[in-house]
């Protein structure tokens, strides 16, 4: 078997048979990407009718001018237009191609809120999942397929973009990015936007650890990219959860280092890295109403 046919076995699993624990969780995790894409675009849009000009362009504000987004609650009204579709979606009501037109205006509201000159990327592992949502129903008619295919590509791009991250690094700036130096700089810049933000600011253990000892810096953060290089092995569902469980307490890390949070990553890392899938079908016969499971498939 080549590498090809390994990965694709591994990452969409096209010959196994489907089965009810599969269906139940293919669901809630649909119920969890689309209640994070409502929260966010609300919160977006809430705060796009306070701004009054683009300060830096990106995706595809880049090619428009986004600035309408802040007039008569243009923004807001975007939030609820991607509520009622991924809601009729979610319930199977109308066009296959309501998760991909949920994802335009879901990415639209994403350049409009973050167009003032700071670009987070916490949000950017449900923008994926919207994606996959939306190519997934466009382009199989079998629930089966779209289910496998969905999951299947969610892994893929979560794991190349890691290892992505890691390169990066390498690339911007050399094997010299893994020096304590740069977690020293990096905490007391946060140190500065918190003070700035709230007033007080005290260190936590892992703060005074890597602040005491350079070595100790240099090391959390070569542990750190080592985590990202391996983000591509999450493609194998054996080590699957070794390497998210990884993934997941860098995050911590990051938290705890940097206050920067990361709770929709570390939410849905949860659910993909472990076969929870499984584990409701082995207690299927507990769970009220399971025999419906099938009709979930409709």
């Amino acid at each position: 078997m080549s590498i090809k046919d390994r990965l694709s076995k591994e990452l969409f699993e096209p010959d196994r048979k489907e089965t009810e624990g599969e269906i139940l969780f293919f669901r809630l995790f649909e119920l969890f990407v689309m209640s994070y894409v409502i929260k966010l675009a609300w919160e977006w849009g809430y705060y796009m009718v306070r701004n009054s000009e683009v300060v830096l362009p990106l995706g595809v504000a880049n090619y428009i001018d986004v600035s309408f987004m802040f007039e008569h609650s243009i923004s807001l009204i975007n939030a609820a237009l991607i509520t009622l579709i991924v809601i009729a979606a979610f319930f199977r009501r109308g066009s296959r191609w309501q998760y991909f037109i949920a994802m335009l205006l879901f990415h639209l509201q994403y350049v409009g809120r973050f167009s003032q000159g700071e670009i987070p990327h916490s949000a950017n592992l449900i923008g994926l999942s919207l994606l996959s949502f939306g190519i997934g129903f466009i382009f199989f008619r079998e629930t089966l397929k779209q289910r496998r295919f969905i999951f299947g590509t969610i892994i893929f791009f979560t794991g190349l973009g890691y290892t992505s991250a890691a390169f990066a690094k390498l690339i911007s700036t050399g094997i010299n990015w893994a020096d304590g130096n740069h977690l020293w700089l990096w905490i007391a810049e946060k140190k500065t936007d918190i003070l700035s933000r709230t007033g007080t600011f005290q260190y936590n253990w892992l703060q005074e650890l890597a602040l005491y000892s350079r070595p100790a810096a240099t090391v959390i953060l070569a542990i750190g990219w080592i985590t990202e290089l391996s983000g591509v092995l999450i493609w194998w569902r054996s080590l699957r959860p070794y390497v998210i469980t990884g993934i997941i307490m860098m995050h911590i890390g990051i938290t705890l280092t940097m206050n920067i949070r990361f709770d929709a990553f570390i939410y849905e890392l949860i659910l993909i890295g472990y076969p929870w899938a499984a584990l409701i079908d082995r207690y299927i016969s507990y769970i009220p109403g399971a025999q419906y499971a099938q009709k979930l498939n409709q």
